[in-house]
């Protein structure tokens, strides 16, 4: 792979799942990028979503005359966290009422769910959702709690409704990410819209990471990082940034060696002090591997600094080609590439 290449095997663009913008493809497409993004919401079902994204699948780089394919993801959690909508695709309950079923329940209709993406299209979910919020804080939890997307309040129920969410997605082939580490329920503020947002109860040892340190035991694919500030685990970066969270907790202290994706890095109002060249390089310097900027215009600034930093460093080069390893192992385990 070109250094163009590599950089943008690191990325994941959105593209509207709605009106997918020919524009924004093209951006995609100039700069290598190696994975999408549905965004928005849409109500045109299965058969729609899947004729825009086999629209698209062929800007897919090639390597020697061989593809290696598009990694197209979504957010489909269920409740009001549901992408794609329309003939073919179930009404997914929110998180909470997922976690009052029992585990056999869920993971047999989440291999049902993965089967409407797997024909929509599909490959990565952006789910599920890790996050335990105290039945103390509840929907004053803004980014979890208000919308109901935690699967219950205690350690136990969001490990074993996770574990059996990925576990029935496993088994139809679609690949899932547990999000978001190291964990959103004890903040108040949405990342999303809010600068500054602190949790300052979680430690390298909390309870709560445990529905992670599972999904890492049972072979989790991708795990999402939060952009909040962990006071007690590193106060001085956001978790993205921060490679005491990425490289010393999750990789080392849970032995994750699947994916590490960030939460949007593009939109989201917690890095909007960054430059999209800065949040990009800082990402990965503390050991994230995919970047997702929900904001195709990010692209360009991201993947120019990622190579012009791999010029200059040589250790930074090597944390970039073991992400593009990690990530094409992905590739291949979701059948996306032709190793011939």
């Amino acid at each position: 792979m070109t250094t163009a290449q590599r950089a943008g095997q690191l990325v994941m663009g959105g593209v509207s799942a709605a009106h997918p913008d020919q524009a924004q493809l093209r951006v995609l497409r100039d700069n290598h990028v190696g994975s999408v993004m549905l965004t928005g919401r849409s109500t045109a079902g299965t058969a729609a979503t899947r004729k825009a994204v086999d629209g698209f699948r062929d800007q897919a780089d090639r390597v020697n005359g061989r593809q290696v394919g598009l990694l197209v993801s979504t957010d489909q959690e269920g409740g009001r966290v549901q992408v794609l909508n329309g003939p073919g695709f179930s009404a997914m309950p929110s998180g909470l009422t997922q976690g009052s079923w029992s585990t056999a329940t869920l993971r047999a209709r989440a291999a049902g769910w993965a089967k409407e993406l797997k024909s929509a299209g599909v490959n990565l979910n952006l789910a599920p959702v890790a996050d335990v919020v105290p039945a103390s804080l509840g929907a004053r939890n803004i980014p979890i709690g208000s919308f109901q997307r935690e699967y219950g309040h205690t350690p136990a129920t969001v490990t074993s409704h996770t574990g059996a969410f990925a576990a029935g997605f496993a088994q139809t082939g679609v690949l899932t990410t547990f999000k978001h580490f190291p964990g959103l329920g004890h903040v108040i503020g949405n990342t999303d819209t809010t600068a500054g947002v602190v949790d300052s109860v979680t430690t390298a040892d909390s309870p709560d990471l445990a529905p992670f340190r599972a999904g890492v035991k049972t072979g989790a694919p991708f795990v999402m990082i939060s952009s909040a500030t962990y006071t007690k685990i590193d106060p001085k970066h956001l978790a993205a940034f921060s490679p005491t969270v990425v490289d010393h907790l999750l990789r080392g202290q849970l032995g994750f060696k699947g994916v590490v994706i960030s939460d949007d890095l593009g939109n989201a109002v917690a890095v909007r002090s960054f430059t999209p060249a800065q949040r990009a390089v800082n990402f990965v310097a503390a050991g994230g591997d995919m970047i997702l900027t929900v904001q195709p215009s990010t692209v360009p600034a991201m993947t120019r600094a990622l190579q012009a930093k791999m010029g200059q460093d040589a250790s930074f080069r090597a944390k970039v080609d073991n992400s593009v390893r990690r990530i094409l192992d992905a590739k291949r385990a979701a059948g996306l590439l032709d190793c011939g």
